[in-house]
């Protein structure tokens, strides 16, 4: 079955996430193309779509809303998975889930969002994004738990199993 794996991350770590899942759908025997949400012009060549996105300043990467908004019919007409990165902390923070994820995941028809722990590195950051973790007393680290990422990347690949050939 052929996959997009598709994650808007403007420094990085949500696409390693992204990678992580792709990996995990070909292991499974999946033909899995990644591609910035940008340089996506069609999601029709494919059977299944995965959506990823980091939150910045409460909100979903743009490249993502902008790809939900030209294709969320065609997104509905198949199988589609969102998940979004961006707490940190322990415990992650912040709990809640953006506003625009539940809009984002019903425009695409998108199975229940996931949420993946985020990384901070204030050496990336530019300077209106240091105000903003500052202001938030936001917590540098690594906080990405990548086999909860791999169980349920493992979950999709299960749920895109032809009935019966489940692991």
């Amino acid at each position: 079955m052929r996959i997009l794996v598709t994650v808007a991350s403007r420094h990085g770590a949500t696409r390693e996430i992204g990678t992580v899942v792709a990996d995990v759908l070909r292991s499974a025997g999946h033909d899995v193309d990644e591609l910035e949400p940008e340089d996506v012009g069609t999601v029709e060549p494919y059977a299944a779509v995965v959506l990823g996105s980091a939150v910045y300043a409460g909100r979903l990467g743009a490249g993502l809303r902008k790809l939900v908004e030209r294709q969320g019919g065609q997104l509905r007409a198949r199988p589609v998975w969102l998940f979004w990165s961006g707490p940190v902390g322990n415990p992650l923070s912040p709990p809640t889930v953006p506003d625009d994820v539940g809009v984002l995941a019903s425009q695409a028809g998108a199975h229940a969002p996931q949420v993946f722990g985020g990384r901070l590195d204030r050496r990336t950051l530019g300077l209106a994004e240091r105000a903003l973790v500052a202001l938030i007393d936001a917590e540098q680290g690594d906080f990405r738990d990548l086999d909860a990422v791999r169980a349920w990347a493992a979950s999709v690949a299960d749920e895109l199993a032809p009935h019966g050939a489940r692991r």
